[in-house]
């Protein structure tokens, strides 16, 4: 999360990340718009990606891991044939290979063995760590270095020809799925080798990528003023819609924000693990979990300036 001089702008903003650019230098664009103090994306696209990125602003920053966590959903665009050091397109080719003619029939059967848990091997052009640094850094000095298999879960995965050596995947998984690895393995195990022309993310969580906003949309907003960019903003409790909910008994709001745990209404049950608390008078004061048959404790409080909705 970045912390700065500006504004206490709290909410969550769905932008269309365009072509191009990295997650970061779109957060820092949004971010400058709208004068935000404090700001953080919930999952990073590389920048041949287009599509789905949740910033957080504020308040909202206080939930965006549990967005981290989410499961996530993307369209891909899958060049047969050819293979990559990165992976994707924006890599160099590394081998080419002949396209067999691939049925619905056995492409399907390929694709069956992706689904549901796997291990899966992180590429080298990634953020994840070797030795205390980025393995992408390593990857731009030449380096390759040993990468252990990591679990994932891929919930749905369909995949139907565009041309004879391309695919287009559409695939639903589990956080920490790289998709390029994914079509790299379906390439090879196609016997021909693969990587991702084009990479679309249209969903995280409980965002499904309706009503996001492009970059030129929110510019607009911004030269017009009058607080019209603030008004793309959804209130922090959006990005927890998959949670049950629950509200406290009237003059319980204070105890609970004091990290005391409080019984619930007589005619209302307490869910089994993580649930969103609100409060008659004050909305959304923040995440919450079971605390005895009918009580809940604080898990992580928010200061809530916007009503939720």
């Amino acid at each position: 999360m970045g912390r700065r001089r500006g504004r206490a702008v709290d909410g969550i903003l769905t932008v269309d990340k365009p072509a191009g650019q990295t997650s970061n230098q779109t957060l820092r664009r949004v971010s400058g718009w709208l004068d935000a103090r404090k700001a953080g994306h919930t999952g990073n696209l590389d920048p041949l990606a287009t599509g789905l990125l949740v910033m957080c602003f504020g308040e909202a920053t206080k939930i965006s891991g549990w967005l981290l966590d989410a499961d996530k959903a993307y369209v891909a665009t899958v060049r047969l044939g050819v293979v990559t050091d990165s992976a994707d397109a924006d890599g160099t080719p590394l081998d080419e290979r002949p396209v067999p003619a691939v049925d619905a029939g056995y492409l399907e059967s390929v694709l069956a063995r992706f689904r549901g848990p796997i291990e899966q091997v992180p590429p080298m052009v990634s953020a994840l760590k070797h030795q205390g640094r980025r393995l992408h850094e390593l990857a731009r000095e030449g380096r390759t270095v040993e990468r252990a298999p990591r679990p994932v879960t891929i919930h749905s995965l369909t995949g139907e020809w565009i041309e004879a050596d391309r695919l287009r995947l559409t695939v639903s998984c589990s956080k920490g799925t790289y998709i390029r690895s994914l079509a790299a393995d379906i390439g090879e195990a196609l016997g021909c080798g693969a990587h991702i022309e084009t990479l679309r993310r249209t969903a995280l969580g409980p965002f499904d990528g309706d009503g996001m906003w492009t970059l030129d949309a929110l510019e607009q907003r911004y030269q017009s003023g009058s607080g019209a960019l603030d008004a793309c903003l959804l209130p922090p409790d959006r990005g927890l819609r998959g949670y049950p909910a629950v509200t406290l008994p009237s003059g319980d709001s204070a105890r609970f924000c004091q990290g005391q745990a409080v019984a619930l209404a007589a005619d209302e049950t307490a869910p089994a693990g993580l649930c969103r608390v609100y409060a008659e008078a004050e909305g959304f004061l923040g995440m919450g979990e079971r605390a005895g048959d009918r009580g809940v404790a604080p898990r992580r409080l928010l200061v809530q300036r916007r009503p939720h909705g």
